[in-house]
């Protein structure tokens, strides 16, 4: 997708979510909560800021695995997915990963409301 095209995608996703929770357009980071708790499977409730944190990594881990830097190792005894790092993640300037960062979260999204 080009630039442009990304940024259209997100901005409507953006719409989505916002008017699917009845809030303000989400961030990145917002986005990569809802992935986190969508990927954990244990559906909506309180989570401790640690917890917080964990969800948006497993979100990371979760989008860079689509380009093969991140694997599934497996869940731990509290359900809770472990994944660790295949390939080195290249350095990207700012704009590059703000720019990836909604690819990977725009074709998450497309591919979970297609299901």
């Amino acid at each position: 997708m080009s630039p442009s095209e990304v940024n259209k995608k997100w901005s409507e996703l953006q719409g989505k979510i916002a008017l699917d929770f009845d809030t303000e357009k989400p961030d990145i980071k917002v986005m990569l909560f809802l992935i986190g708790v969508q990927e954990l499977g244990k559906g909506p409730r309180k989570f401790s800021k640690r917890q917080k944190e964990e969800l948006m990594h497993i979100a990371n881990c979760r989008l860079f695995s689509e380009l093969g830097f991140y694997e599934l190792e497996g869940v731990d005894q509290d359900g809770w997915p472990h994944w660790k790092l295949v390939k080195q993640i290249p350095s990207y300037t700012l704009l590059e990963q703000e720019m990836l960062m909604k690819s990977l979260i725009v074709t998450y999204f497309e591919d979970y409301f297609r299901d």
